[in-house]
């Protein structure tokens, strides 16, 4: 626990006092007043009720909509699934304010469905909310789907066998199994959508913000640091408490869980019911995904002189000092960031949820709730704590590029946590203690008993970070340097530039990202866990026991 410990105490907790302190503290005297004023402010209440609800009601959706396709990807097998995964993944790793744009595109006033049936609906709100559903559909589908894909499926058939029907089958076996990857997802899902910016930027207008989107205007446009620090410390405290409401009913609620390899459990479609679930699945990638997909690439295509790959081509140069390096070094530039913030999130995640799962205790689990801190901080205000804390000696890394993959890893982190943790406490202890008085060392018990077993959520979680990590803009934005910009950050450049001509490279960009992230899932959905028929005496057998 100690290597978690003191990355997040560096590279967060460091640098996000030192901004909520540099906003407090004026004339060399604390400034605790401003709470009282700020938090009086009509208008600040109106934007913590907005950053609630529609965080509540964007999690609530995002659960109904995602759990059916969950189910689909665990326990079906159809001709492209593997695409089909790969594609549900992609819209998590596009910078919100490219989600924002072809929401607005797809709901605005003078958007395509407004084109085609001539659609007069105040859709602000709608927008936002499916936005969101859009962004977070694969967090519920992979983190849930993962776990549910290992659970043995011969706990519901013999639940069946004795007469219950198959949603009450369903209801008192499988999903009280699924319950903490469940309840994992949800929160992962609410901290994104409690702490929502480029969406609400963008579709919001003037009349909707949620705190990190208010923050950001009083930070970079008001330049009213200790408002902004109050607010800071608002959602910081919210965060807070909803995350130790999550960790005790995560506890009332985890168990040993009877685990067995992925492919055991898929089976073909078969019967009226599954292929009608199947069917929901598709159309709803369909109308909730590709749709959106298919307007950004349409843009990217719809170049002055025709369709074609105009504004593609316009990427191969540095354009009007917008950029001092052409805009298509940013693909390079992700590539490499996202790797190293990947290996930075693996190993600390990694080495996080194993000491969470061995250990016991108030601090444990006060500890594995400060991990998921880094969703709920504001993204700027970590991004201008980098630049204010890290600037001296020995932690003087401004000029460093590990200073954008050390960010990037920073929101990595918790989900690779909070993937690995439920199927690592769900493996039972008593294979560790076999092996253990069978003469497997530590070491050996742990890559001989628990990573064939948690193989799959490892490679869920690598493939969650790294997604993170390419489409991270809240502090990146502050803290990746004029000749090394990444994918994000060079659209939202463009996109804060007028003419067509930056609007399409930005969706160009976009398109690329997409492409980019269905490469490099695809090339990870091709890499298997166990073997079929390889279990738990399977794992014990290799440790040398038998």
């Amino acid at each position: 626990m100690t290597v978690p410990a003191v990355f997040f105490g560096i590279f967060f907790a460091y640098p996000v006092a030192a901004i909520v302190g540099r906003g407090l503290r004026q004339n060399g005297a604390w400034q605790f007043g401003a709470l009282g004023e700020v938090l009086g402010d009509p208008d600040i209440g109106q934007v913590l009720w907005f950053t609630l609800w529609q965080a509540l009601a964007s999690t609530g959706l995002t659960l109904v909509v995602a759990m059916p396709a969950a189910y689909v990807f665990a326990r079906l097998q159809f001709p492209g699934k593997s695409l089909l995964r790969a594609v549900v993944t992609v819209p998590f790793v596009l910078p919100t304010v490219v989600v924002g744009t072809a929401f607005l595109a797809l709901l605005g006033r003078g958007g395509l469905l407004d084109d085609l049936w001539g659609l007069r609906l105040d859709t602000t709100v709608w927008a936002i909310l499916l936005a969101h559903v859009f962004f977070n559909y694969a967090v519920v589908v992979r983190t849930v789907g993962g776990l549910w894909a290992q659970l043995d499926p011969r706990q519901e058939e013999a639940a069946r066998m004795l007469g219950a029907s198959r949603f009450r089958a369903w209801r008192t076996v499988t999903l009280p199994a699924l319950g903490p990857a469940v309840a994992a997802a949800a929160l992962m899902v609410f901290l994104f959508t409690f702490t929502s910016f480029g969406v609400v930027q963008i579709l919001g207008g003037p009349g909707f913000a949620t705190l990190e989107v208010e923050i950001y205007r009083q930070t970079a446009q008001l330049l009213d640091l200790p408002t902004a620090a109050v607010l800071t410390l608002v959602q910081f405290a919210a965060v807070g408490a909803i995350l130790a409401v999550h960790a005790w009913t995560v506890r009332r609620r985890e168990s040993a869980l009877s685990l067995v390899d992925a492919a055991y459990a898929v089976r073909r479609v078969r019967g009226t019911g599954q292929r009608i679930l199947l069917g929901f699945v598709l159309a709803t990638v369909a109308v909730l995904i590709l749709l959106p997909l298919g307007v950004l690439v349409a843009r990217a295509l719809d170049a002055p002189g025709g369709y074609g790959l105009g504004y593609f081509r316009a990427l191969m140069s540095a354009d009007g000092g917008a950029f001092l390096v052409p805009p298509i070094d940013a693909v390079a530039n992700s590539l490499q960031y996202a790797a190293v913030a990947t290996l930075i999130a693996l190993l600390v995640g990694g080495l996080a949820a194993a000491a969470l799962t061995r250990r016991a205790g108030p601090f444990t689990r006060e500890f594995d709730a400060l991990l998921m801190l880094p969703l709920g901080v504001s993204a700027v205000t970590v991004g201008f704590g980098f630049l204010i804390a890290l600037d001296r000696p020995p932690l003087d890394l401004r000029a460093s590029w590990i200073l954008v993959p050390l960010a990037q890893a920073l929101v990595g982190v918790p989900f690779v946590v909070r993937t690995m943790l439920p199927v690592l406490r769900a493996v039972d202890s008593r294979l560790r203690e076999a092996a253990a008085v069978l003469g497997a060392s530590p070491w050996r018990a742990w890559r001989e008993v628990d990573l064939p077993l948690v193989r799959r959520a490892l490679l869920v979680a690598a493939g969650f970070a790294f997604a993170v990590s390419l489409g991270e803009f809240g502090a990146t934005v502050f803290i990746a340097r004029p000749d090394n910009p990444t994918l994000p950050v060079a659209v939202a450049r463009l996109l804060g530039r007028a003419g067509d001509l930056n609007y399409g490279q930005a969706m160009a960009l976009s398109t690329i990202l997409m492409i980019v992230c269905v490469v490099s899932l695809l090339l990870l959905e091709r890499v298997r866990p166990l073997s079929r028929g390889a279990g738990t005496a399977g794992a014990l057998d290799r440790t040398g026991a038998f």
